[in-house]
């Protein structure tokens, strides 16, 4: 242990003893004003230790969710990766878009779109084509086609600079509220259901895979549940408040532009827009192409 890890421990146990009442006569004053006075200072100096980091091996067993951080700006990283872990999640941080492609995504990245080798849209659509883990976007950019295009990259949420870390684990727990990683890696959905058909549309939701005709559709979690909706009752039209109820939840407050994006990105995935019919004024409905 360093010296001046020796000198945090032992003006901790003096914080405790006068927090406690427990000092003494024989305690000198002026040692008891000091440690009050330093006790204010206590977050900036405990701040300058190195940032200890959870490990997966001794995280695994306690269930955590595993969440991948690509952020570049040191000081932003190691305040949410305490924040994350002090929260009960497990943290793998990354500081480049190369590092993030290649790393294990985990359950759910939280992607800063400002890298200082490529841009964050790239690591999200590369990401995408390869998994279909939750991403949540963290920027700066809070222009709606940032946004929109955030999110037909295959984005699950778009979160805006500065933002509350309350905020910030809300959105994360709702984006894995019904979705876990399987032991393969491969994002599946908790619920378990029959398999939708429709056409030769096949979304099977207890695998969370969508196949057309015989190609399997990569779809986003947001996409698959948004589809999944859809095909429930194929012909029916659901409003855009339908949507945002059922495939995100009714305290959204993003922009309406939401759900067109994803339909935007399903049509585009499905490779006929005949797929998802646009009902103006009123929703969308899921029609079998003739």
């Amino acid at each position: 242990m360093s010296e001046r890890a020796v000198a945090i421990l032992v003006f901790m146990m003096l914080l405790f003893r006068v927090a406690d009442d427990q000092c003494t006569n024989d305690t000198p004053r002026a040692l008891v004003e000091v440690v009050q006075e330093t006790s204010k200072n206590l977050p900036r100096i405990v701040g300058g230790l190195p940032a200890m980091t959870s490990t997966r091996a001794d995280r695994d067993d306690n269930g955590a969710v595993k969440i991948l951080l690509v952020e570049d700006d040191a000081s932003i990283a190691r305040s949410l990766s305490d924040s994350l872990v002090d929260a009960g999640f497990e943290v793998q941080h990354v500081t480049t878009g190369k590092a993030a492609i290649a790393a294990d995504p985990g359950d759910l990245i939280l992607l800063d779109l400002g890298l200082p080798d490529m841009d964050g849209y790239d690591v999200c659509r590369r990401v995408r084509t390869a998994s279909n883990v939750p991403i949540i976007v963290l920027t700066a950019r809070g222009d709606e086609f940032d946004r929109v295009l955030g999110l037909e990259l295959g984005a699950d949420d778009y979160v805006v600079k500065p933002f509350g870390f309350r905020e910030l684990v809300a959105r994360i727990r709702a984006v894995l509220r019904r979705y876990t990683a399987g032991s393969d890696g491969e994002t599946i959905a908790q619920e378990v259901g029959d398999v939708l058909t429709a056409g030769a549309l096949s979304i099977d939701r207890r695998t969370h895979r969508v196949t057309l005709g015989d190609v399997a559709l990569a779809l986003t979690a947001k996409e698959f549940e948004l589809l999944s909706y859809l095909a429930e009752d194929p012909g029916a039209v659901r409003t855009r408040t339908d949507i945002i109820e059922h495939v995100w939840d009714s305290n959204w407050f993003g922009p309406t532009k939401t759900v067109d994006a994803h339909i935007a990105g399903i049509r585009k995935k499905l490779g006929d827009p005949r797929w998802i019919e646009s009902v103006r004024g009123v929703g969308f409905r899921l029609e079998v192409p003739q």
